[in-house]
């Protein structure tokens, strides 16, 4: 099963975070992403640039126009945004539940875990012109991994 692990923080989180010494946050971080990788549940990780430290590389698209409205925000309360994610591989929601305990995040921050969709989940369209297609898609994609590995 694949779960998503999307971090999310507060106002207060924020303010607490800005104390500690980014080489820190870093060591923490990476001892928690070998400590995946180690454990081979690690499929994907990436932090978010911050919108308000890096607002010219973000923007919002309101699909309730039509064409879709390309905008610079407004990106919402901090509470609403994510800051990164982890995607990881394991044998079952409690599996993903401790992994998501083990975090280094401060008080005020917290993880959001949803499962992954995947193949079997959409059995009842397998023969969607689609379906196949992304099938196909992950089978190169797979080929191409192990070939640059």
């Amino acid at each position: 099963m694949k779960y998503m692990l999307i971090m999310r923080s507060t106002d207060a989180a924020q303010e607490a975070y800005k104390d500690l010494p980014f080489e820190e946050v870093i060591n923490r971080m990476g001892a928690y992403n070998e400590s995946m990788i180690n454990a081979g549940v690690l499929l994907a990780g990436e932090g978010l640039a911050d919108v308000a430290q890096d607002p010219d590389n973000s923007f919002v698209v309101d699909f309730s126009e039509d064409p879709p409205l390309v905008t610079d925000g407004p990106y919402g309360e901090t509470h609403e945004l994510f800051n990164g994610f982890w995607i990881l591989q394991v044998s079952s929601k409690d599996e993903a539940a401790e992994w998501a305990r083990r975090c280094p995040l401060g008080a005020g921050s917290k993880l959001e875990v949803r499962r992954v969709t995947e193949a079997e989940d959409f059995a009842a369209f397998a023969d969607n012109e689609y379906i196949q297609k992304e099938e196909g898609w992950r089978e190169e994609e797979a080929k191409l991994r192990a070939e640059n590995a």
